[in-house]
């Protein structure tokens, strides 16, 4: 291995594979398939991070020390099982950077710096959330290109295996993909490009330990943040803005004073109907299982049925009719999730409740719609919970004055939840509402359409801009 940091790296890299061949030992020794944490020396981390901390000084040390001062906010760990020199997630208020010794100590000095860097973009990006929306309307790894294009567009001394514009369009060139483009323009012109490919959507399975990565991944190189807080994105942007305040020590470039005035800029609440437009795009329809098509990810195993995209997923529509909610509100409430819906593949559920269901119906248009029964009882949210636990559901839109109980006893089972509040409401009566909420008030009936400039997938007009000189 060719290093830069002279013994000290040399000896770093010697003792990580030495961890690691004594965890293999263990491993075999305990015959056993159950999954262990491995356990890192704390003289290695000691002298890992020390090596970080010259890394850290050195951004600090630099014109533009933002990189720096934010780096110096997140907690550090050492995880050998990411497939990347480092990655990141967002865990108990903060931003956690991870790296796996075994690929960032093959990187020089300038590298080492470009890894840290591509990190606090996807950051400053807040990629961990905007990936996520996309999870189930694009693959992984077309997440993962698109994602990594955008940020490393912004940087110079990356190492070889960075996936860059020029390598895709090189190994592409079909795509032939334009510069400093959005986020949502590169996922989708990479999904079609894989689809015609026929790439693996679902991955493939890894040869080596899974509890061991030595090489970079595009496929697996996010794969860390499947394991962040849940956290909304209004609270996700107050921390990063923390992040980002804390940080602005002296004069930064401008492409990166673009992305946090984009940020800042983007605190205002989207009303319920356009998030609803947004969620609609991340609701994972239920796959369909064939016969006729072979398992993706264990094509040897015949005995496992294959999946097909396109079948309907199931969106339930809780209606408060316990009279806090006006005819007129009920009546355009239906009218904007239809119109929204109808642009999906997905199947609609009306359930009329107060404390109990008094009505359960499927709707395709307005005309399917019925008049709501009257009553004047009080309202409970469990009923309607439990019911959606009971059948597949991917989606329950809600909408009530939120006046109920304060604590769900029938927790939301893989399903997403926006709680819609009514004019009259003031605010959701639930402490854990295992959801958004929103307020039916601000909603506004727009065209069809959601246009790019309503919900920016990336958020961010930076990122299709090159940076200026």
């Amino acid at each position: 291995m060719e290093t830069y940091f002279g013994k000290q790296t040399k000896d770093l890299y010697d003792k990580a594979i030495e961890i690691i061949n004594n965890e293999t030992i263990l491993k075999s020794k305990n015959n056993e398939d159950e999954e262990f944490e491995i356990k890192i020396p704390h003289d290695f981390q000691k002298e890992f991070f020390s090596l970080i901390e010259t890394v850290n000084l050195s951004l600090m040390e630099e014109k533009d020390n933002f990189y720096g001062y934010f780096l110096f906010q997140m907690s550090r760990e050492i995880k050998f099982d990411i497939s990347s020199p480092s990655a990141m997630n967002f865990k108990k208020a903060k931003y956690v950077i991870y790296f796996n010794p075994l690929i960032f100590l093959k990187l020089n000095m300038n590298q080492m710096e470009e890894t840290i860097k591509h990190e606090i973009l996807h950051v400053l990006s807040l990629h961990l959330i905007r990936g996520k929306e996309l999870k189930n309307k694009y693959s992984t790894l077309a997440i993962n290109m698109a994602m990594d294009i955008v940020v490393n567009q912004y940087l110079n001394y990356l190492p070889p295996y960075a996936l860059t514009l020029e390598w895709i369009n090189s190994k592409y060139p079909s795509l032939n993909l334009e510069s400093y483009q959005t986020f949502e323009y590169y996922v989708e012109k990479i999904q079609i490009e894989l689809d015609l490919q026929e790439v693996d959507d679902d991955g493939e399975e890894l040869d080596s330990d899974e509890n061991v990565q030595t090489d970079f991944s595009p496929e697996n190189t996010h794969d860390i943040w499947e394991y962040s807080n849940d956290i909304d994105e209004k609270t996700l942007k107050e921390f990063t803005e923390k992040f980002i305040d804390n940080s602005y020590k002296g004069t930064i470039q401008v492409y990166l004073e673009g992305l946090i005035s984009s940020l800042k800029k983007s605190k205002a609440e989207l009303p319920w109907n356009l998030y609803l437009k947004k969620l609609m795009g991340t609701v994972e329809a239920n796959k369909k299982k064939t016969i006729t098509r072979r398992n993706r990810r264990q094509p040897n195993r015949l005995d496992l049925r294959g999946e097909l995209r396109g079948h309907k997923a199931e969106i339930a529509v809780a209606i408060d009719i316990s009279g806090s909610i006006s005819d007129e509100e009920y009546k355009q409430a239906v009218k904007e999730v239809l119109n929204i819906v109808k642009n999906y593949n997905h199947e609609i559920t009306i359930i009329e409740c107060d404390k109990e269901i008094r009505r359960v119906y499927k709707a395709k248009s307005v005309k399917d719609i019925k008049e709501r029964i009257a009553t004047g009882g009080g309202t409970k949210f469990n009923p309607v919970f439990e019911y959606a636990n009971s059948k597949k559901t991917n989606l329950l839109v809600y909408f009530t004055d939120g006046k109920g109980e304060d604590k769900l006893q029938a927790i939301p089972r893989g399903y997403k939840v926006l709680w819609v509040i009514s004019g009259r409401g003031d605010k959701l009566s639930v402490k854990e509402p295992y959801g958004v909420v929103k307020k039916l008030s601000k909603a506004k009936v727009k065209d069809d359409i959601l246009e790019i400039s309503d919900i920016r997938s990336d958020g961010y007009s930076m990122n299709n801009q090159a940076p200026l000189l």
